[in-house]
């Protein structure tokens, strides 16, 4: 496989000159980027699939921010959007207009949700011998809350959302009657003091394949035609007065994690036994939730913590450069080597 999306496209081409950046004359007209067609609120149609024709080389991108100050990853007109603030520094780094770059995220996180591992790709006509500079330069043009940590190439037929198998995200929760000041934008502070054990076996009941219509807010998944998940491991883990909630599945809709961590919640201040999680779910309504918690649980304590691929997904191509995970910037006279 190569950078074009053909095995043998790659030795049809010369050997680029020794530059950063390699232009292509004319790149294959077989590459394409599966597109699928969206409600507004992001709900995908399997049904509804659209063939766009792009020429051009395909690149993972491994992005980590901290989401406090931003209205969420999607682009919107009115900024700020981690999309926006991503795509703005792009152009500049890349010389291309961001309708050329199609940048496309794996998980649409909400306002004030953060990410350690939220994967995009992007397309460029040109290839670059080294992505290091490309890598330094993005991260220089960005500001301090957003980086990206990974630069790679992929096969065409990688889509950061469509080709993710699952997705691990953490919710969590300060217990205690006074919060950490250094956890305050990452963990939502609850004083009622909380039964771990109850809430590992309301958790539990999550793992499996389930329709998770009551746990969904309907409103930005109108037209969702398949609310059924499969969840693989929800681990209650407590660390003194660190709670924290790490759910991993095939898929998440619209909140789902936040209502899931709020029913959880009222379990572990025992308002409610653990065994509600699968009658809750049986009903598939959102207003069966909403009889034990009024609210998904604050945005702040969610982070999206990696996406899953199958390994054929992320294999280098042929003729494309190293994955780039930043260079260090050492100077010293020190003449001890370093190990």
């Amino acid at each position: 496989m190569t950078c074009y999306g053909g095995v043998a496209a790659a030795a049809a081409l010369p050997s680029p000159p020794p530059a950063t950046l390699n232009t292509l004359p004319s790149p294959p007209s077989n590459t394409f980027v599966r597109v699928r067609e969206v409600g507004s609120g992001g709900a995908e149609d399997p049904n509804t699939v659209v063939k766009q024709s792009v020429d051009g080389f395909k690149w993972r991108l491994l992005v980590s921010y901290d989401g406090t100050r931003y209205k969420g990853w999607q682009f919107q007109q009115t900024p700020p959007t981690i999309q926006c603030i991503l795509e703005k520094a792009l152009t500049q780094a890349t010389k291309l207009e961001r309708k050329d770059l199609h940048l496309v995220g794996a998980s649409r996180t909400d306002g004030g949700v953060h990410a350690w591992g939220q994967v995009a790709h992007i397309i460029t006509p040109f290839n670059y011998d080294s992505l290091d500079s490309i890598h330094a330069a993005l991260n220089g043009l960005l500001p301090p809350d957003i980086h990206v940590r990974e630069i790679s190439a992929v096969v065409p037929e990688f889509h950061a959302r469509f080709s993710a198998k699952g997705k691990v995200y953490q919710y969590k929760i300060y217990n205690d009657a006074i919060m950490d000041p250094f956890q305050r934008l990452y963990a939502y502070h609850v004083t009622h003091k909380l039964n771990a054990a109850v809430m590992r076996e309301a958790a539990n009941h999550f793992i499996g394949t389930h329709d998770f219509s009551a746990f969904v807010n309907s409103s930005r998944n109108d037209g969702m035609p398949n609310p059924v998940k499969t969840i693989f491991r929800f681990d209650i883990i407590k660390m003194g007065a660190l709670l924290q909630l790490e759910v991993e599945g095939s898929g998440f809709m619209y909140r789902q994690v936040r209502n899931m961590a709020a029913l959880l919640l009222q379990i572990g201040k025992e308002a409610i036994p653990p065994d509600i999680v699968p009658k809750i779910l049986a009903t598939h309504d959102r207003k069966e939730l909403a009889k034990y918690t009024s609210a998904a649980a604050p945005a702040h304590g969610l982070c999206l913590v990696a996406v899953k691929y199958n390994e054929e997904h992320l294999q280098l191509p042929l003729g494309c450069p190293t994955t780039s995970l930043g260079r260090h910037h050492i100077v010293s006279k020190c003449k001890v080597p370093f190990y």
